[in-house]
């Protein structure tokens, strides 16, 4: 019983540092920038059929593939969010969840035209294959590896955030564009370079979870809501509540469809429901300040 339990809350941790990688760039934009993205699950979709692509068609090693695919989604990002975004960054919330939405509705056309309707695979590497024995207790390696990712992911973007030049230029774009760019803040390039970061992220855990959680051109509408379910939770613009969301999210999803089934997804609204009673700004109100 206990080793299924432990079992069942390393998958649920595994899961949910997918859900943070993908996740952590809708919180950027939202959080951050003011902007309602939600197309977010559009950019995690490609990077996972670009990964199909490199690896299943053209035998790409796993590792450059994984860089690869990174870069090339945010490279694209920056070219949607000069073209499509920028003017409707002073538009209402509205205005930019409809153009949004009709952006996500177009890249799942895009996606069942050039890879068709049925699910796609990624091809493992074989180190990556496989569990690990710890007495009668078995870890999935690829599971503990998005884990590790999860945690590295958040270490780094802490720092990145608190301690670097480009952090103190977001921070400062965020808390006032105009003073900002009065001190010589370059605020739309600093947004430019956020949301690429934001949208190469989610790459980056489409083309990791594509394996876990099935990928097909419904993808982007379908974790559409957990991302935003784990951003509401967290806390928007916040890296640490995103993160503990995540993991929470993470484990009462698994765990509830492993012990009670017949409720499905059901925990996680509760527990989103409660989260927001207690907290109406999410995790986010217990940190001192945006991590």
């Amino acid at each position: 019983m206990l080793v299924n339990l432990i079992g069942v809350f390393i998958d649920g941790l595994s899961y949910g540092a997918m859900l943070f990688v993908i996740a952590i760039g809708l919180s950027i934009t939202l959080g951050l920038m003011g902007f309602v993205n939600l197309a977010h699950g559009a950019f995690a979709m490609f990077g996972g059929y670009f990964m199909v692509t490199l690896v299943g068609r053209y035998d790409w090693p796993f590792l450059p593939a994984i860089i690869a695919v990174t870069l090339a989604v945010a490279l694209l990002s920056v070219l949607i969010e000069r073209v499509v975004y920028a003017p409707f960054y002073r538009a209402s919330q509205l205005d930019q969840s409809l153009l949004t939405f009709g952006v996500m509705l177009m890249a799942g056309g895009i996606a069942h035209y050039f890879w068709g309707p049925s699910q796609q695979a990624v091809r493992i590497p074989e180190v990556l294959t496989g569990r690990w024995a710890l007495g009668d207790l078995s870890i999935s390696k690829y599971r503990a590896m998005l884990l590790a990712i999860g945690v590295a992911l958040l270490v780094l973007l802490k720092v990145g955030l608190d301690s670097t030049r480009f952090g103190a230029m977001i921070r400062a774009s965020v808390d006032n564009q105009r003073v900002a760019g009065g001190l010589g803040v370059p605020v739309r390039r600093v947004f430019m370079i956020a949301f690429a970061v934001g949208c190469g992220l989610a790459a980056l855990g489409g083309a990791l979870g594509a394996e876990v959680l099935g990928l097909d051109p419904a993808f982007a509408a379908r974790y559409l809501v957990l991302c935003l379910l784990v951003v509401v939770v967290g806390g928007a613009g916040s890296i640490n509540g995103t993160f503990f969301a995540a993991m929470l999210l993470g484990v009462a999803d698994v765990a509830s469809k492993y012990y009670v089934p017949q409720f499905g997804a059901f925990m996680i609204y509760v527990i989103m429901v409660l989260v927001l009673l207690y907290r109406p700004k999410g995790l986010y109100s217990l940190f001192a300040r945006k991590g």
